[in-house]
């Protein structure tokens, strides 16, 4: 099983109210067992709503804001666990094991090894989105349900 952002499959769930289909996600989606999520809407965030990014704090810490300076911090956390849940949950259902992910890249849920500063300037920095985040500490604290080649890939590196 693959964990698929919704976007790319036509999900009106982006930011401004649209999505990121991607041709080739579709047809990766079409030979593969997937499990779709949106984070950020499953944490109770709207759509179309403000774009966020992630901001670093002094002591290594982070917090999300939208661009009027709201802090969505606990929409995106309790978003990414409860998508994490949904997910464990699926594969041990159905006996499959989380082969990998194909993520929105830079996004600051999805976003893998890259992520925009916070500035929202489109200036990037080293980082994981918030699902990124918790996606690999459940690979380690779940070892049995993850295949031992896991990745997590971008859209730019499916």
């Amino acid at each position: 099983m693959y964990i698929i952002s919704k976007c790319f499959l036509g999900h009106n769930c982006k930011y401004n109210g649209g999505n990121n289909l991607d041709k080739n996600v579709v047809e990766f989606c079409e030979s593969h067992s997937y499990a779709l999520v949106c984070p950020e809407v499953t944490g109770g965030l709207t759509t179309p709503r403000f774009p966020s990014e992630q901001r670093r704090e002094e002591d290594g810490s982070f917090r999300v804001y939208d661009t009027q300076g709201t802090d969505v911090t606990d929409n995106f956390v309790n978003g990414a666990d409860t998508e994490l849940e949904i997910i464990i949950r699926e594969a041990t259902r159905f006996g499959e094991l989380i082969e990998g992910a194909v993520l929105k890249a830079r996004s600051p849920s999805c976003g893998h090894e890259v992520i925009y500063d916070g500035t929202f300037s489109s200036t990037k920095v080293k980082g994981n989105g918030v699902f990124v985040e918790r996606l690999i500490e459940a690979q380690h604290c779940n070892k049995e349900i993850f295949a031992d080649n896991f990745r997590i890939l971008s859209e730019d590196e499916l």
